[in-house]
Formats: structure tokens, C-alpha cells, sequence
């Protein structure tokens, strides 16, 4: 049994990240929880509200909060009915990273799955602001969703890697467990201008080799260039569907994430983007 929790502020993305759980896990027994945090979006209407009128409007805006979950629930039940789904709803009083946190703690969370962008949304940025954050402080793998991509198998998944990360076999199983089930190759990307690898190195490829049983593995070298435009390319020029990276301390990931916009390094995936936590949980 699978459990799957997708953030939602009710967007057109957080939608299409909906659609997109409901067919990866199709053939999954799967708990779906769908939550709602919207402390920061009820402070934002209601910033001059005090005592008794705060409590009011806190009181009305969790009734409505839940309200718009249930009928999403209901909706799914009634035109996407999967007899090995199951959903719940959650309304939570809190930003949205401590939610998603809290929650994942609470239900041992196997994936956070969620729209790239939320109500908000900037044509010219590739990741809204929450997502972000979620991918930077969440300790659960996080599955971002573009807000106009249709479903299709994972069948090629993008894993680039300098091999420096002692990677942790729960998170690589989610990796092996999509592989195996679409029958996926992934690609390990090593951008780098020399061939030979350190023992560090070595020992960590082969580590990946043996967490990964039911991939199509294969490792790829590709010479130095800025490593956004990179992966990109090879995206683009191998038509992945899937990218994965991990976040951990001192990696790309971490360096584009601190960044003020991740924009400013040419990470601007198409395709559905999950980053592995390599951070204590």
C-alpha cells in the first residue's frame, strides 16, 4: 500500500497534478491524501482581523476549505472510480512546507506528489514559490507536475548524477519500483571531462547499479558545460519523460535551489521533475 499526498490550493496545476497521481498509481493500491494548508493564503485576506472576527473567518475559511476537498473527492470518485484507491481529505491551519511536513511524519509518506506552479502562477518562472520550498525543506521525495503535461509512461527517466552522493536505498526504491513497473531505462548522467572516477565515486555508481535491479540502467558522460543546459539537452535530445535529481547538502540541486530564481541556471524541465531527499528523516 502505497501512500501518496498531493498539496492543493484548488489551481488548474494542482488539478493536472491530481490526473497525473490518479493514472502513475493506477494499478497501485494507493492512499490518496489530498491537503489543503491555507494559513498563509487566509493571513493574506484577512491581515486586519482580530479576537472574535478572526476566529469567525478562520472557522469559515477551514469550512470552506474542506468543502472544496470533498468535492474534489467526490468528483474523482464518481468519473476516475479505481476500487484500489482510497482518499482522504486534509485541511490544515499552517503553511504550507510545515503541513506537508507534519503530515509526512504522521503517515510515512512514500512520495509528495504536486503541481509545478499554484494560483498565482508566472508564465516566465518554471517553479512557483511553494514548490520550491517544498522541494528544499520537505524530507520525502517530491514529484512536480507541469501545470499543462498530459500522462504518459515513464518509460525513460533522466538520472543525472556526479556520483559523490551516498545515495539511500528507500528513496532509490521509489526510482526502482517506477522502472520496474513501466519497464523504464534510466539514464545516469555524468557531466564531467575525465573518464576515470574516483573510489568514492566508484563505489556509489555501484551502489546505484544494485538499488536499481529493475531499471534499464545505463551510465552516460557528457563533457562540462553549464549543467542545467545540459541536462536540458539531453533531455530534450533523447526524449525523457522524467527527470530525477537528489536534493542533499553541497549537491547542483541544493546550489540551484538557494538561488534567487532557478531560472538563472537553465533548469526549466518539461517533464514531470522528482527530487530524491538525501536528508535525515
Amino acid at each position: 500500500m502505497k501512500n501518496i499526498l498531493i498539496p492543493t490550493d484548488f489551481s488548474d496545476s494542482a488539478e493536472n497534478a491530481i490526473t497525473f497521481a490518479l493514472d502513475l498509481f493506477k494499478c497501485d493500491r494507493t492512499n490518496f491524501y489530498l491537503m489543503h494548508a491555507y494559513a498563509d493564503e487566509f493571513y493574506a485576506m484577512s491581515h486586519n482581523s482580530e479576537g472574535i472576527d478572526f476566529k469567525k473567518k478562520k472557522k469559515k475559511f477551514h469550512e470552506a476549505s474542506e468543502k472544496k476537498l470533498g468535492e474534489i473527492i467526490s468528483k474523482i470518485i464518481k468519473e476516475k472510480h479505481n476500487p484500489r484507491h482510497r482518499f482522504e481529505s486534509i485541511s490544515v491551519f499552517e503553511s504550507l512546507v510545515d503541513g506537508v511536513n507534519d503530515f509526512v511524519n504522521l503517515k510515512n509518506i512514500d512520495l509528495v506528489l504536486m503541481g509545478t506552479k499554484g494560483q498565482t502562477a508566472d508564465k516566465n518562472i518554471t517553479f512557483g514559490s511553494h514548490t520550491v520550498q517544498v522541494f528544499k525543506y520537505v524530507k520525502c521525495p517530491v514529484l512536480a507536475i507541469p501545470s499543462d503535461y498530459t500522462f504518459s509512461q515513464p518509460k525513460k527517466i533522466l538520472f543525472p548524477s556526479d556520483y559523490m552522493v551516498p545515495y539511500k536505498r528507500r528513496e532509490l526504491k521509489l526510482l526502482d519500483t517506477l522502472a520496474g513497473r513501466f519497464k523504464s531505462e534510466v539514464h545516469s548522467l555524468y557531466i564531467s571531462d575525465f573518464e576515470d572516477l574516483s573510489h568514492r565515486q566508484t563505489d556509489n555508481q555501484l551502489f546505484l547499479k544494485g538499488s536499481l535491479p529493475k531499471a534499464k540502467l545505463s551510465f552516460i558522460r557528457m563533457e562540462v558545460k553549464n549543467r542545467g543546459i545540459a541536462i536540458m539537452d539531453y533531455a530534450h535530445e533523447h526524449k525523457m519523460d522524467m527527470l530525477v535529481m537528489v536534493n542533499s547538502r553541497h549537491s547542483f540541486l541544493e546550489d540551484m535551489l538557494y538561488r534567487s530564481t532557478v531560472d538563472q541556471i537553465a533548469l526549466n524541465p518539461v517533464i514531470p521533475f522528482l527530487v530524491l531527499q538525501n536528508l535525515p528523516r
